[in-house]
């Protein structure tokens, strides 16, 4: 993609009224395809900004490419000064609990009467329905949702690794607001778009379901379950270390017995095909990791990769800085920390004409953009320094 061409949504404009991950995502997939998005804040910040150990990194993850404006919400002056931001908006985008933003006048009920081709994007625990007034987190819906079931061992549910619910919920939220501009190409009229992450979670776990369906037997969780391949675990190796092996196809089995000696196993008739190892792992598996044992992981490693079977290392996030592939490939970007040093961060997993989405805009300081967008709305300078003495808003 050559740098003269515009970005899909460059033009769009996109004011958020989000906080923490799922609705900060959505604003990050439209503002890394070109969107301008105006994250509104509350005069002291976003308290994302402020989050100590697994919530350090959300506010610079999720907020690249946007501009911050900080306002009080419980003034009147504060909702004018929003309300004059929505009127030359797109979308609009939020994740407060359920009837927060109707308290404020900024509903879509109440929106849709001023601006009819608003597209107004929610982002909640639940679809409309009998779980609506509950608060959701997303550990919360893992575990009502059969995610955390089939994730950890038996007896013992364990949420999946990251904020997947919250991440995906918000990308969803995304993919609507992009359906609803086509639609609004279409009719001229905006829509309201409503993501959830209960909703979000049975998305994700719709295929045990749809097994239980189709065969009649409830799903094992993850790690109790009858994999579908015959190799196709974690073996311990040499010195203690790890790596995940793979072989499966009848092909890739001939292959890897092939590269490590086991021709005779190759030729034993019980395990002819995949099922039929399948069904002989109790007795095969203890044969493999034996005869794996004593290699180092990098040997095994390079065997694997020399013949193009399946096998990862079992990496850890932070070594993920050094990923030769992320970083020959451009996958990782200079962003700014909340304490203003500078790191690398992953950029959206797909690419435009060969060319992943970067960085314009770093993750704003607080009202970084706040004069510079009330100007636009038609405040002058003395109006401006007014909100600042009331403390309204706040920022440069």
């Amino acid at each position: 993609m050559a740098d003269t061409n515009p970005l899909p949504y460059a033009g769009v404009r996109v004011v958020e009224f989000t906080h923490m991950v799922m609705g900060p995502t959505c604003g990050l997939i439209l503002a890394d395809l070109g969107a301008e998005v105006i994250k509104v804040e509350p005069v002291e910040g976003d308290n994302t900004r402020r989050l100590l150990g697994s919530g350090a990194g959300f506010f610079p993850t999720f907020n690249r490419n946007k501009k911050s404006i900080a306002l009080d919400l419980k003034q009147p002056e504060g909702i004018e000064a929003a309300l004059r931001l929505i009127a030359t908006a797109d979308i609009v985008s939020e994740n407060f609990k359920p009837g927060t933003m109707k308290k404020l006048g900024l509903d879509y009920d109440t929106l849709k009467t001023l601006h009819p081709g608003l597209i107004y994007v929610s982002h909640k625990g639940f679809l409309p329905g009998p779980y609506d007034h509950r608060t959701a987190l997303d550990e919360v819906v893992q575990m009502m949702g059969g995610l955390a079931y089939m994730t950890g061992r038996s007896g013992d549910p364990l949420r999946a690794g990251t904020s997947v619910n919250d991440i995906m919920g918000g990308m969803f939220g995304a993919i609507g607001a992009m359906a609803a501009l086509r639609q609004r190409e279409l009719t001229g009229k905006g829509c309201e778009v409503q993501s959830a992450l209960f909703e979000n979670n049975v998305f994700l776990v719709a295929q045990h379901m749809m097994q239980f369906a189709a065969t009649g037997k409830p799903a094992d969780p993850m790690p109790s379950r009858i994999s579908a391949w015959a190799v196709y675990d974690v073996f311990t190796v040499k010195d203690g270390e790890q790596i995940f092996l793979a072989a499966v196809s009848d092909k890739q089995w001939a292959v890897f017995c092939q590269a490590f000696g086991l021709e005779e196993l190759a030729a034993d008739p019980r395990l002819k095909t995949n099922n039929d190892r399948v069904l002989a792992r109790e007795w095969m598996m203890p044969i493999l990791r034996s005869h794996l044992a004593e290699r180092s992981a990098a040997e095994l490693a390079a065997v694997f990769e020399k013949n193009e079977l399946p096998f990862a290392p079992i990496t850890k996030p932070q070594a993920l800085f050094d990923d030769p592939h992320l970083n020959a490939t451009g996958g990782l970007a200079p962003v700014r920390m909340n304490d203003g040093h500078m790191a690398k961060v992953p950029l959206a997993p797909f690419t435009l004409d060969g060319v992943r989405p970067g960085i314009r805009l770093q993750p704003p300081r607080l009202g970084e953009h706040t004069v510079e967008l009330l100007r636009e709305a038609g405040y002058d300078d003395a109006a401006i320094e007014a909100l600042r003495r009331r403390h309204i808003t706040t920022g440069d």
